[in-house]
């Protein structure tokens, strides 16, 4: 017998400490833990998802909801849920970039229709932060040759113009995630089941956001880790990413200095490499100026 469950992080941190001494040595990707206790084998995976498997997996899975309060027919209920937006045709988007200090933000939208799921399944999809770039490198061009897909590149310049002019983060992302849905909406011939965002914003604030637009998609599903739920969404990560490594790549050789990703402490030297080299300028250019590493790299750099 098989049992899926979902639980808070208490209980997973309370099943780590339990199955400490009971655990396989065996590394296996995407598992936190696997575990043996009498005939039952418990495996955890990254993504919070947790199987059992033996005679007794329906006797020990129910012992965890229950302590996580939660009930098995809850449990199942999820299940159908994900599954309804997992093995269907369907529209979704996803952005990258937007932790990003340097690089452009990315969003992307894919149409995955129900009998592509088999070959994406194949290749491995999954949420673009749980994959190597190698690996994104390697499978973004065979998810594009299949799928139709529409992306939109907003570099940093662009951003820098947008931000503060009544313009946050999210309604930044709003927006473009609407151009992009409505686009590939006009353009898919085919029916589909569902169009869906990853929640970044709750549906009222993400219409209030684009009200002023011209076209506005709606219909739109919001749920919240849908690359997890969705192979439509997780394509779009994907494709956002090679989009945003590609162009990444581009900015490094231009400016002529390694770029690093995210926004932590690493990313502030490198700042101060660009004022000292271009000027202040160039790094509202290829910033995102609003980040707190701009105040940083500002106080070091002397003029």
């Amino acid at each position: 017998m098989n049992c899926v469950i979902k639980v808070s992080e208490e209980t997973r941190k309370k099943m780590i400490k339990y199955y400490e001494d009971k655990k396989r040595d065996k590394v296996i990707p995407y598992v936190v833990f696997q575990a043996q206790d009498e005939d039952t084998v418990i495996t955890m995976y990254e993504s919070g998802k947790i199987m059992f498997q033996g005679v007794s997996a329906d006797v020990d899975s129910t012992m965890w909801l229950e302590m996580d309060g939660q009930s098995a027919i809850n449990q199942e209920e999820e299940k159908e849920k994900e599954t309804k937006y997992h093995n269907c045709s369907s529209i979704g988007s996803d952005e990258v970039g937007t932790g990003d200090y340097f690089g452009p933000i990315v969003v992307t939208a894919s149409f995955v229709k129900k009998e592509d799921v088999e070959f994406l399944e194949k290749l491995g999809i999954r949420d673009s932060k749980k994959i190597n770039d190698d690996t994104i490198l390697k499978i973004a061009p065979e998810i594009a040759k299949r799928i139709q897909y529409r992306s939109i590149i907003l570099n940093n310049k662009e951003y820098n113009e947008k931000h503060g002019n009544d313009h946050n983060m999210n309604k930044i992302k709003a927006i473009l995630h609407n151009k992009v849905l409505y686009q590939l909406v006009q353009e898919v011939k085919e029916p589909y089941d569902y169009i869906i965002v990853d929640e970044f914003a709750k549906e009222a604030r993400y219409y209030e956001y684009i009200k002023d637009s011209t076209q506005i998609q709606r219909g739109i599903t919001f749920m919240t880790k849908a690359e997890d739920k969705n192979l439509a969404v997780a394509c779009s990560s994907i494709i956002s990413r090679y989009i945003f490594i590609k162009e990444f790549d581009k900015l490094s050789d231009s400016l002529h200095i390694p770029l690093p990703k995210g926004a932590g402490s690493n990313v502030d030297s490198v700042g101060e490499e660009i004022v000292e080299k271009y000027g202040e300028e160039k790094l509202k250019e290829v910033a995102k100026y609003n980040f707190k590493n701009t105040e940083r790299i500002l106080k070091v750099c002397i003029f």
